[in-house]
């Protein structure tokens, strides 16, 4: 759709509101009083490749989408999700709208639909969870209806509704609840953004990693465990001056044979640690940073778009202001005067409006920047199942350690045998003489 006209809505105080017209905040319109819990609570969206239609090479990859608040579960398809944000950056120009990840390249794999469909599921839970999207007809659409043409339904839904500040009864005020001091807090706001961005950025590159390591573990568990067998099964006659003395390999094979099970559990241990805390730690990082590239990207439209409008308006006024008073100068003919008088009075207009626009812009900004501080928290969450995750991974790992430490006992049998195990140490850690 092309941007809404640039226009001052008509507002009046003593008028019912329309249903579909946003209302006024009680108290202090700026200020959110949101907790982390609260917005979490707002609703839990699933995104799920359709069983059926999963494989190497696909033509259209659908998911299934459902959410715990409408009760809903609709199939979409990763265009649906495109106009789906065109819509709300159609509706919200000023507020945080979560990037989608990229379309699919030529020959994408499971790895790629993998890593997208857990993009588009914090794409959609960020959206489901933000205030003013929450409220919006265009997200119930989205996450509700189930006719064939999801696309044409999203696109009628905003033909005839302006964005939020044709919406919002106190756009024209929204200068009266900003502080003094906006533009600096808003350039001390976006540094610490920024920073914080680049912090948990290094952080989710680190916890990709360990959870990747565990990962590798278990696989090189599982092929330890498979060679010691190998080792174990292994029917080469010995020859006769080998056994002279003692049957020492035939005990030898008999123990090795047996570890694969033990060895199969340690891996499986291994990989559940490794997978929960890509879901529980990566993917939450994962969320957050999704959402404080929203907060950059929504800093950088505010500045290309609203503030260059209005800057450039302004210096539009100030040439046609010139042009108006040459014509006076030169005595121009009355009809050109009233004509260049007339275009002037609609670039004041004009500049009313995107001044407006610019102060209503910051207002947003004032509210997403709360918003991120909300989402802060989820740093408790985030540190909190990593630990647990790697307690819990440690605590059955070493429980299946222990398990099979006896089962080597025959490994170090024999009067003749050098392998005898070294004694643990006693527990105030000094070996005895």
């Amino acid at each position: 759709l092309p941007p809404p006209k640039l226009q001052t809505p008509q507002v009046t105080e003593d008028r019912d509101p329309e249903p579909s017209r946003m209302q006024m905040p009680r108290g202090n319109p700026l200020l959110l009083s949101y907790t982390l819990q609260e917005l979490l609570a707002r609703d839990t969206v699933q995104v799920e490749l359709i069983p059926e239609k999963k494989g190497l090479f696909l033509k259209h990859v659908e998911y299934e989408v459902s959410s715990q608040r409408f009760k809903s579960s609709v199939y979409r398809r990763y265009n649906d999700f495109v106009v789906f944000h065109d819509m709300l950056l159609h509706r919200f120009p000023y507020r945080m709208v979560p990037a989608l990840p990229p379309k699919r390249m030529l020959g994408a794999d499971r790895e790629f639909i993998e890593a997208r469909r857990r993009a588009l599921k914090r794409f959609i839970n960020l959206v489901a969870r933000h205030p003013p999207f929450s409220e919006d007809v265009i997200l119930k659409l989205f996450l509700s209806f189930s006719g064939s043409d999801v696309q044409n339904k999203l696109k009628e839904s905003a033909q005839f509704v302006g964005d939020e500040f044709m919406n919002c009864k106190l756009a024209t005020r929204a200068k009266d609840f900003l502080p003094a001091d906006i533009q600096t807090q808003f350039a001390v706001s976006r540094e610490l953004i920024r920073n914080i961005y680049n912090g948990f950025y290094k952080l989710r590159d680190r916890a990709e990693r360990i959870a990747s390591r565990a990962i590798d573990n278990a696989a090189d568990l599982l092929i330890f465990g498979k060679e010691l067998s190998a080792l174990g099964s292994d029917t080469t006659p010995l020859p006769s001056w080998a056994t002279l003395n003692s049957s020492t390999w035939g005990a030898l094979k008999q123990a090795l044979k047996g570890l694969s099970v033990e060895f199969a559990l340690l891996a499986d241990k291994a990989a559940q640690q490794g997978k929960q805390e890509e879901n529980d730690v990566v993917e939450k990082l994962n969320l957050f940073l999704d959402l404080l590239q929203s907060y950059k990207d929504l800093c950088e439209r505010h500045e290309r778009g609203v503030l260059h409008k209005h800057q450039r308006a302004l210096h539009k006024y100030s040439l046609m202001k010139r042009q108006m008073m040459s014509a006076a100068v030169q005595n121009r003919e009355p009809e050109s005067v009233e004509q260049l008088e007339s275009r002037i009075v609609e670039q004041e207009n004009a500049i009313q409006t995107m001044e407006l626009r610019n102060y209503f812009s910051l207002y947003c900004l004032h509210q997403e920047t709360q918003l991120i501080h909300v989402y802060l928290p989820l740093t408790s969450h985030i540190l909190g199942a990593f630990v647990n995750s790697q307690i819990q991974g440690h605590k059955e790992m070493s429980k299946v350690w222990n398990d099979l430490k006896p089962k080597l006992s025959c490994l170090f049998a024999g009067p003749h045998s050098a392998l005898t195990p070294p004694r643990s140490p006693p527990e105030d850690g000094v070996c005895p003489h």
